[in-house]
């Protein structure tokens, strides 16, 4: 896959007005099952770049390589929290918008566990990680270790 424009190496408003959202979400919701989201979105996306930088930031925050690596069968395993469940249930609902039409019993379940404030914050973030997937994806940014195979 061939790089195209390096959005990061860019000063942009609108990438900076981006970081800010996130710098308000980083401050506004737990950091570690908002790592966990994104991770699952961006497995949901397929973005190589976003898989790699969450799951660092997700291991950093005290997230397991165990419960990552079974983040794709979450439904299935017992890891996960009823809270991180909802999180998960409405990341999931959020991201595939345009089968799911945010499913009323995902939104249910979401707030019940979480207050209007927190849930809000959560889905600007769900949305936030959409915005850079597509970004990451369109732009081609890469992991690491394609960085490695190129030079």
């Amino acid at each position: 896959m061939t790089k195209r424009l390096n959005i990061l190496a860019r000063k942009n408003d609108g990438i900076d007005g981006l970081v800010a959202v996130e710098a308000w979400i980083a401050k506004s919701f737990d950091p570690k099952l908002m790592e966990l989201v994104k991770v699952r979105v961006s497995q949901i996306n397929g973005c190589v770049h976003c898989l790699h930088m969450h799951r660092q930031d997700a291991l950093k925050q005290g997230e397991t390589e165990e419960r990552m690596l079974l983040l794709s069968a979450w439904r299935e395993s017992q890891l996960y929290s009823d809270r991180e469940r909802a999180a998960l249930a409405w990341a999931e609902s959020l991201t595939n918008i345009a089968e799911s039409r945010a499913r009323d019993a995902d939104y249910e379940v979401a707030h019940s566990v979480f207050s209007e404030d927190e849930l809000l914050v959560l889905s600007i973030g769900i949305a936030m990680i959409n915005a850079w997937n597509r970004l990451a994806i369109g732009f081609r940014l890469q992991h690491p270790a394609d960085h490695k195979r190129a030079a």
